[in-house]
């Protein structure tokens, strides 16, 4: 199952809409894993319409009607993986460690709000920030990640630079 991973799209306030190459990976995909910071609700129905399937939850900067329709923390069981998906998961220091408590029954946690990329593995937990599409803020790239799941296992992570934004925004 190839899976693409997104947060902090913040549409349309850092860029009116996605990147090209972000697409062209929804179209591609199995799964869109969304970790939250939407900002309107249309790009949800967007990629509703678009997408094979979608799993999502809402992030801080998401109102009331993201709200209604997305969880605060997303979960499935997919090709044997156990997922979970939070927009927050506090400071990067002990990270691994409360997460692997908060979510002792998830093989996979996909987050976002810092629009920093984040790979690392603990006790069996994967824990996977794919940064931001949109709103790079220090870091050297936009970013969205692909993955694969298969046979209970989260393989082929790959983090995409994205070319930088062309059309902005500012609300």
């Amino acid at each position: 199952m190839r899976v693409l991973l997104l947060a902090d799209t913040h549409v349309p306030k850092r860029a009116r809409e996605l990147p090209t190459q972000v697409w062209q990976e929804v179209d591609a995909a199995d799964l869109v894993v969304h970790a939250g910071d939407w900002v309107v609700p249309e790009l949800l129905d967007e990629l509703e319409e678009r997408a094979a399937a979608v799993l999502a939850c809402w992030g801080n900067n998401d109102g009331a009607e993201l709200r209604r329709r997305l969880p605060e923390v997303a979960r499935a069981e997919l090709a044997g993986v156990r997922i979970a998906v939070v927009h927050e998961t506090g400071q990067a220091r002990g990270r691994e460690e409360r997460m692997r408590a908060a979510f002792p029954d998830t093989d996979l946690l996909v987050f976002g709000h810092s629009h920093i990329p984040w790979d690392t593995t603990a006790g069996g937990l994967r824990l996977l920030n794919p940064g931001s599409p949109t709103d790079r803020r220090r870091q050297p790239f936009c970013t969205c990640m692909t993955l694969t799941l298969d046979g209970g296992e989260v393989r082929d992570v790959v983090l995409h630079h994205l070319p930088p934004r062309v059309s902005t925004a500012r609300a």
